[in-house]
This record gives C-alpha cells, sequence and structure tokens, in this order.
C-alpha cells in the first residue's frame, strides 16, 4: 500500500495504531453478490422459513473463507456463517437481512428457535 505524503519507514511508523478511512465513494465497485463487511454488519439474519437467527456482528478472515459471525439471543455461543453459495440463501441489505440455509448449516430445531 502506498500513501501520499508517506515516503519511508519511519513515516508509516508515526501511523501505527491509527485507523486509515476513505470516501465510500472512492472504492472500487463491487460485482454481483459481493458486500463490504459494513454493509452487512447488523443485518438480520434468518433462516429459509423466516424465522431470527441473531444478527450479524462482524465479519472474519479464516484461512478457507470470510464468515460472518452472528449474535445469538439469550448469550447463545455466536453462530458462524461461511460467506458460500450453500450457506446464504440471499442477502438483502436495503432491508438489512441475511437468509441463510439452516439445514446446510447443522442447525437442529432447538437452534432455530423451534
Amino acid at each position: 500500500m502506498r500513501l501520499d505524503g508517506i515516503d519511508d519507514r519511519a513515516g508509516a511508523e508515526a501511523l501505527r495504531g491509527e485507523q486509515l478511512t476513505i470516501a465510500a465513494s472512492d472504492a472500487p465497485s463491487l460485482g454481483d453478490g459481493e458486500w463490504w463487511a459494513h454493509e452487512l454488519e447488523g443485518c438480520e439474519v434468518l433462516d429459509e422459513r423466516g424465522r431470527s437467527l441473531g444478527t450479524v456482528a462482524r465479519l472474519l478472515g479464516l484461512p478457507s473463507c470470510e464468515v460472518l459471525e452472528v449474535s445469538r439471543p439469550a448469550g447463545a455461543d455466536p453462530l458462524l456463517v461461511p460467506l458460500v453459495r450453500d450457506a446464504i440463501r440471499e442477502v438483502d441489505v436495503s432491508a438489512r437481512r441475511v437468509e441463510v440455509d439452516a439445514e446446510f448449516l447443522g442447525l437442529r430445531a432447538s437452534d432455530r428457535g423451534e
């Protein structure tokens, strides 16, 4: 990565710990089926029957793929949903919802609030 006005290691070191951001208008365009992490955070996660499984807390990069960390109600452990076609049925960022395939994720009926 190169930053305007930073020409050496000392200049880069001075930025350690700082948050680097860009204007959304300067971000590259994404293709179909691609989203920025901040667009998914806070989306409700639903199973194929419309039952809420929780809310996207953050996007995690794992060695095999990226996953959504879903905060679950009542102190349940977070649910990790891989961002793969078999797990994600639909993403509607404008409606703030992500529909997943609960069977593919191996969720039992009790995990889905049944």
